[in-house]
């Protein structure tokens, strides 16, 4: 019976261990505002928060683990193999920020984030997330 607690306690350590180790390598970027399914006014502010990854403006060019945010609005993701285009639908941050105000009109739109190098290609896997919002 000690053998097997013991056993037991080992491999729960284990598994922390493994989930801990797992945990810091997710890398992600994730949009913190608005919430999913939130109804807004225009100009929406988006904000997105880092998870093992650094923003930076793009002018510091390609960095492993570095990048700068991109906002998609109503489109799905682009070729990961190419830079991300630049028009009203794929919204560029360069600037190395985490929020930025965009216009949208009335009615319901997916908004998602990419985060891409410095030379605006998007990391592959991607790091993306996306929500839906209403604007008034």
């Amino acid at each position: 019976m000690k053998n097997l607690n013991l056993t037991l306690i080992f491999s729960l350590l284990l598994g922390l261990l493994a989930s801990t180790s797992y945990a810091g390598d997710y890398k992600a970027v994730t949009i913190s505002e608005p919430e999913d399914g939130a109804t807004v006014s225009s100009p929406v502010k988006v904000c997105m928060k880092p998870w093992n990854v650094e923003f930076e403006p793009a002018k510091k060019g390609v960095n492993e683990g570095k990048g700068h945010n991109h906002i998609l609005v109503d489109v799905g993701l682009p070729n990961l193999g190419q830079p991300i285009p630049k028009d009203a639908n794929h919204i560029h941050m360069g600037d190395g920020s985490s929020c930025k105000k965009i216009k949208l009109s009335s009615g319901k739109h997916t908004i998602r984030t990419l985060f891409g190098k410095g030379n605006h290609i998007p990391y592959n896997p991607p790091l993306t997330d996306s929500i839906e919002v209403k604007v008034k």
